[in-house]
């Protein structure tokens, strides 16, 4: 693994996937002090970033953050991003209202759903009360 010399005073360590796969706990602590560039072939593949302990704060945190967006992109149900988030399910629920982000979304029955619905509310409200 080499550290790199970037401008502007940018540090940075990189490997490759081989190395890393060979030693991962040296990445992990050279992530300690700066940012590890992981390479595939020579390709920039990913980037290790150490996260304090103050970033995972679970109220405000990268936890929730993280679990929100896994959520949002279907990667997890709402309860596994709930227990990622280290908030409560119903705290969790709230935290994705305050960004926006529906728990409960449409799906492929949901037209017949609405469909039926008018159409029982519309024989209902047609039928004479006794």
């Amino acid at each position: 693994m080499s550290k790199l010399s970037l401008p502007s005073e940018i540090t940075m360590y990189a490997t490759n996937v081989r190395d890393l796969k060979k030693d991962p706990r040296l990445a992990l602590r050279q992530a300690e002090d700066a940012p590890v560039l992981v390479l595939d072939e020579n390709q920039p593949n990913a980037l290790i970033l150490h996260l304090a302990p103050s970033m995972i704060d679970e109220e405000r945190g990268l936890r929730p953050a993280l679990a929100a967006a896994l959520f949002k992109d279907g990667a997890l149900s709402a309860g596994a991003a709930a227990k990622l988030s280290g908030l409560g399910y119903a705290e969790f629920v709230r935290h994705l209202d305050r960004l926006g982000i529906a728990v409960v979304g449409p799906d492929e029955t949901s037209d017949a759903d609405v469909s039926d619905l008018e159409s029982w509310t519309l024989s209902s409200s047609r039928t004479p009360a006794p």
